[in-house]
Parts: structure tokens; sequence; C-alpha cells
């Protein structure tokens, strides 16, 4: 049986450890760091798999040694964005959390594939990359199927058209300058520029833009976990079943776009490697320009995680 780590066992980490069990994916560990929660969370999830019948051992733990051996590490731990923090307002508390996640992480399981979620995502998968060393195929993170997903469901609720008809793209950074593709994007292969009244669409590019802070600013005490799960869970089965999935994820730029030494939304395939290739789009001049921007924007937190943290 494969082994799948979760570190965070907090709404997010024990979410996507419930879309994994019920794939029957592999075996589990929660680790936190409060104790007895990741215990509880794993002895509760394990209970109910008589009920829907899968064979799946779950446990929870405060000792990085129960993730001896796993095949994916996933990190989701750290401060969730609270109301009025950008993701980038993280940056500080979180370097130190996801930096100890996967340096410990490694010593155990140093063939793992890491899947980070922690925000700010880009720059946190750029720190594991970094810490751990490991070459690029084996760090992505989290951030693009989510965003694609929530612009999907916008276009359902606009259109009334079933969400397996729609297909959004959106690249770039995982923050308020995230690049939807509209030109790219379709329903049955119509692209929505053509499908949607312009103003419709404009408005729907900016809920996706400002998707999380609606949930964080209903929520209050919290960010989203449901979808964010949803998509680790996604990454993970495309990895272990090999599926060669084309999705789009933060992964390490070495010239794609013009881009280097960085984190970045594009579309790359995964597989049992991790990742696999990048897959490039030609970009018009709107969509370079709106790229670009996001690009300096993911650059500028990668510099100030620099200042923080000697990688």
């Amino acid at each position: 049986m494969n082994k799948i780590s979760i570190i965070g066992a907090g709404m997010t980490g024990s979410t996507t450890a419930h879309w994994l069990a019920e794939r029957e994916l592999a075996d589990l560990v929660l680790v936190d760091v409060v104790e007895g929660m990741p215990q509880g969370k794993g002895l509760d999830m394990l209970e109910a798999m008589p009920i829907i019948g899968r064979d799946v051992n779950i446990v929870g733990s405060n000792d990085y040694a129960a993730t001896k051996g796993s095949d994916i590490i996933i990190i989701t731990a750290g401060l969730p964005r609270k109301p009025g923090m950008s993701r980038d307002d993280l940056l500080t508390a979180n370097a130190e959390i996801v930096g100890k996640a996967a340096t410990e992480t490694l010593k155990y399981s140093p063939d793992a594939i890491y899947i980070v979620l922690t925000n700010p995502l880009d720059t946190m998968a750029y720190l594991t990359m970094k810490l751990t060393k490991l070459p690029r195929e084996r760090v992505v993170g989290q951030a693009g199927i989510l965003d694609s997903a929530r612009m999907r469901a916008f276009v359902a609720m606009e259109t009334g058209v079933s969400v397996q008809n729609i297909n959004c793209y959106v690249l770039g950074g995982h923050g308020d300058e995230m690049v939807p593709l509209t030109r790219h994007s379709n329903i049955a292969g119509v692209s929505l520029r053509d499908y949607l009244p312009a103003d419709r669409l404009a408005a729907i590019v900016e809920r996706t833009r400002k998707g999380g802070g609606e949930i964080v600013n209903l929520l209050k005490t919290g960010s989203a976990f449901y979808a964010p799960s949803a998509a680790v869970a996604q990454m993970a089965e495309a990895i272990l079943k090999d599926k060669h999935l084309i999705v789009p994820c933060a992964a390490y730029m070495n010239g794609e776009y013009g881009l280097n030494d960085m984190f970045f939304g594009v579309q790359v395939q995964l597989g049992r490697k991790g990742m696999e290739k990048v897959v490039e789009y030609k970009l018009d001049a709107e969509e370079k320009a709106l790229f670009d921007k996001s690009a300096a924007a993911v650059k500028d937190t990668h510099e100030a995680l620099k200042k923080l943290v000697k990688i």
C-alpha cells in the first residue's frame, strides 16, 4: 500500500485525509503539534472505514518519525488567513512552520514527492525545494486547480451548464494577481469570451481572484478547506496512479515563459515521478502583461523570504 503523510491536521489537512481515504489510495498519517488532535481525528476517520468499505490505515501523531517511508508528503501546516489579511501577510510565521515540516520529513522519507498547500503558496513551495535540495520534479504547489475550480463553479452558476462541460485555466501566482485565461477557458469547446457577455465574464474573473478572501470573510475564523483539500487529493491520485494528468500547479520555473528560480502557477503534467513537464501556452499581449505582473508579485515575496531564511 502507498503511504501519504499530511503535515498539519487542521481543517485542510484532515479534510485532505478524508478525500484520500475515500479513494483508497494510500495509508495515511496525520501529523500535528497539538497533542491528541491528530490521533483523535485519525482514529475517528479509521472508524469510518468499515462503513464506506475502504481498507485504509489512518494514524495520527505528534512525531515526524511516524511519516517514515512516505511516497507523498503533503504540507498544509501553517496559520490560516484572517479577515483583512493577504496571503503574503503569513510569510514570516509560516516560513518557520513549513521549513521545519520539510526538513524533518525528508529525514524519514528521502524519496517522497512534496505537495505544498500552505500560504503564501508559491513562496512556501520555493522554500520547501530550497531547504530539501530536491529536484524540481519532486516539489509542487497546489493552487491552480483550486483557482480554476472556483472559476468553473462561478461559470456554472452564471450559465446553468454542468461543471463537467466547463474548462477553466487559471495560471500565475496564488494571489490577487492570478491570471484566469479567458481565451483558453471554454464551455464544451466554445471560448468563454464568445459564450459570455464581456461584463459578466469580467465579474467572474474578479470573483475568482478574490475567491479565497470571500470565504475568509464569511467564515471569519479560518479559511477555505473543502475545495483546497479536494485539489490536493486530485494531485496525489495523479501522482500515485501515474496518470500523466495535466493540471495547473505551482512549479519551479527553469526558463519556461522566460522565468527562472521561482515557483509559479503553470500547467504541468503529473505522474509517478512528480512534475513530468510544464505545458506552455502561447500568450497574447494582454495575457503576457497580466502574467508578468503576477510573476513580479510572486518574485517580491520570494525576495522577502530570502531576507528571513538563508536559502
